[in-house]
């Protein structure tokens, strides 16, 4: 779905914001040690990812622009057929021109002699600063080589700015190869959540469940979560980022999964809550519907104009009635609003941006995240009401976690949600789960 024009295209309106005479420097991620010596899974630099499309570790990208014209140079590792065999095959120089559409590609071995010269004469010049300790350090020796270069005719830039006020911007706003990735990543994603409600049964282990939804990534060719999968049964769904998974599901808990893949570099979000057993008890019922209403409330919302506060102001609104009305809170509505009584119950964000990152870049311009939407941008939704076994409520609600979780694509005339293949409504859960 992403193919190098992308890219490629990234980098000319990369270009386009460069000042004239400038450079700018983007570094691959490094290969991290797990235990003596084998490693984590590698997973590419986003922002390196976004500018080329390159796979491979140790690598470093330079755009410089002078007197208007641009060239981009890739450094990245040397063919080698010891490492290969080892390791894996590498791009090397040759093909990394031919498959990438650089203009030229050195060894990374030639970094630290060849980066001077191709920076020399630049008058500004950008990084992703605080990015990484190590690149940091490299940025600062290339410029007290070119401060220290005045019999080589070499002079530093007057001025270095953070990439990423350039990048952040444009990485908030989806390309249509990109979305087209994006709603591949939901459909997948969804297919897993659909797996679980369908596989599920009392007794059951909550790594089992996750051991499902992996697998279903996996055969459709996204071999990796987006982040560490949530399982969470009865009290521990009142646990945000609990992932443990590791108690067993009893008959008469929900149990709350928040679980997406990563398909193509491009990350899908999504949680849905369900009963163990297939059933929805009362309690559960009206939590669930309470939660079910705020976020179909908040999706209405997300459209061009509006802001993620807006549909955030909705659902405190709609869950402090809700909570009211149930007895779960006492008093005053415009009191017990402005008290923000709810967050002992609703303590997180609506939702977050998303995108080759699951909490992906892009400025929210306020602290409520009051930024204007427009078309391309892509958000989560995510209402929640969590009241664990400690909360000074009557013991019937005790255990009840919910969190409904959807991607959406702001569009010209409203929105699309990216993850609508899996069912919500508790009609259509208890239906679905019936025929399991």
């Amino acid at each position: 779905m992403i193919n190098q024009l992308f890219f490629s295209g990234r980098r000319k309106a990369l270009f386009e914001q460069m000042a004239d005479n400038s450079a700018a420097i983007i570094f691959a991620a490094t290969e991290k040690v797990r235990s003596h010596d084998t490693e984590y899974h590698f997973r590419q630099n986003s922002y390196f990812y976004y500018l080329s499309g390159f796979t491979e570790a140790d690598a470093v990208l330079l755009l410089v622009k002078k007197d208007g014209v641009t060239s981009t140079v890739l450094f990245n590792r040397d063919k080698d057929k010891l490492q290969e065999i080892w390791h894996g095959r590498r791009l090397g120089q040759v093909e990394a021109v031919k498959q990438l559409e650089v203009d030229q590609a050195l060894s990374i071995s030639q970094l630290s002699q060849q980066l001077p010269e191709l920076v020399n004469g630049c008058q500004t010049f950008y990084s992703c600063h605080g990015e990484s300790t190590d690149n940091d350090a490299q940025v600062a020796k290339l410029m007290r080589d070119l401060r220290a270069g005045a019999r080589q005719n070499w002079r530093a830039p007057a001025t270095h700015i953070d990439l990423r006020l350039i990048l952040d911007e444009m990485r908030l706003f989806k390309q249509a190869q990109e979305v087209a990735t994006m709603r591949r990543a939901g459909v997948i994603s969804a297919g897993a959540h659909t797996r679980a409600m369908s596989f599920i049964k009392p007794g059951m282990f909550e790594y089992q469940i996750e051991a499902e939804i992996l697998h279903e990534f996996t055969v459709n060719a996204a071999r990796f979560a987006a982040y560490n999968t949530i399982v969470g049964g009865g009290d521990n769904a009142c646990i945000l980022h609990y992932t443990e998974n590791e108690s067993v599901l009893n008959d008469g808990d929900l149990v709350l999964i928040d679980a997406g893949c990563e398909y193509l570099g491009y990350a899908a979000d999504i949680t849905r809550t369900f009963p163990v057993n297939g059933k929805f008890s009362d309690e559960q019922r009206a939590i669930y519907q309470l939660v079910l209403d705020a976020q179909l409330a908040a999706i209405a919302m997300v459209k061009p104009s509006a802001t993620i506060k807006d549909a955030q102001d909705a659902v405190i609104a709609i869950f402090t009635q809700g909570l009211l009305d149930l007895g779960i809170l006492k008093g005053d509505f415009v009191q017990l609003v402005n008290d923000q009584a709810y967050k002992q119950f609703y303590m997180h964000g609506l939702g977050h941006w998303i995108g080759i990152d699951v909490h992906d870049v892009g400025d929210y311009k306020t602290a409520d995240r009051g930024r204007i939407l427009e078309p391309g941008m892509t958000l989560t939704i995510e209402p929640g009401l969590y009241i664990d076994r400690d909360a000074d409520v009557d013991p019937k609600w005790h255990g009840i976690g919910v969190r409904i979780e959807d991607d959406l694509l702001v569009t010209v005339d409203g929105n699309e949600i990216l993850s609508k293949d899996v069912v919500k409504t508790i009609d259509d859960i208890e239906a679905l789960m019936a025929q399991a």
